[in-house]
């Protein structure tokens, strides 16, 4: 994933400072038609069977998604381009957001999946 958001670099900069922020405590992905650092993902789905998906990290250093992260659709959702990382299942706080590696046409029923260690969150 390529950049961290404005919240995010917020929230890290507290927890490096003793300022005890409220860490995420469990982290949903989620797919959107943009984003950016300021703001985060934008153009999520809403409906037709899409909701952001529960996501466990694994590694020391850059972490990686442990298990396949699977989006179902049950209708179009047009052309989804960018993935972002939450703090909440709705709603909540943008963590990161980063362009897919090719963008995802979705024109009817179906389900995007994220292959396990294809989801990288980079320390540097």
């Amino acid at each position: 994933m390529s950049a961290l958001t404005d919240y995010a670099r917020n929230l890290l900069a507290r927890a490096v400072c003793a300022r005890v922020p409220s860490l995420p405590t469990t982290v949903y992905a989620a797919l959107g038609t943009g984003g950016t650092a300021a703001a985060g993902l934008s153009g999520e789905p809403a409906g037709n069977g899409y909701a952001r998906q529960r996501v466990t990290f694994t590694g020391t250093g850059a972490q990686q998604n442990a298990e396949a992260i699977r989006f179902v659709f049950s209708a179009s959702a047009g052309t989804l381009t960018h993935v972002g990382l939450y703090d909440a299942a709705s709603g909540g706080n943008p963590l990161l957001v980063a362009p897919l590696a090719a963008p995802v046409v979705m024109a009817g029923t179906g389900t995007v999946t994220v292959a396990a260690n294809a989801l990288s969150v980079n320390p540097t």
